[in-house]
């Protein structure tokens, strides 16, 4: 079955732009209560996945890596885009729009959520790893024929 009727469009999802400050990525991560949230550029492309973790050693590492600690003041020097952070994408890579919900099962084991780009790699939405298991469970799809299955695709 096509993600499409999994995902969480854009518009009910909370994300950052890599231009914004680190304190501003913080407040949206505070507001929203979420561990992590999608980076994108302003010409709406997924650039990478932002998490508390990457803010909390900006904080002790500071940005040029040597142990200290950043006052909370200063988060407001710290553009997202200027922060050594996992921002590539290779953290949580986006998956296209035309995947099947099958083809998420492994990539949720390691996230919360899961990008979805259209085909010009422009941020649509994501798909929860809730929504996911959801989905196994009421198909009673078992991660064991679920293996067996990808293992014949292969």
């Amino acid at each position: 079955m096509n993600i499409a009727f999994f995902m969480r469009p854009k518009a009910e999802v909370a994300y950052v732009y890599d231009d914004f400050t680190a304190r501003q990525a913080l407040e949206k991560l505070r507001h929203h209560g979420y561990t992590a949230v999608p980076v994108l550029n302003r010409d709406g492309e997924y650039v990478g996945t932002l998490s508390e973790g990457d803010l909390l050693w900006l904080i002790v590492n500071g940005e040029g890596g040597e142990p200290h600690t950043v006052p909370v003041e200063d988060l407001e020097k710290f553009k997202i885009s200027n922060i050594n952070l996992k921002l590539s994408g290779e953290k949580n890579p986006p998956v296209n729009i035309m995947a099947r919900i099958d083809e998420l099962l492994l990539r949720v084991l390691g996230s919360n959520f899961i990008p979805i780009v259209d085909d010009r790699g422009i941020f649509i939405g994501i798909v929860t790893r809730s929504v996911v298991i959801k989905y196994f469970y009421e198909n009673s799809l078992s991660l064991e024929e679920f293996m067996n299955e990808e293992s014949v695709r292969k």
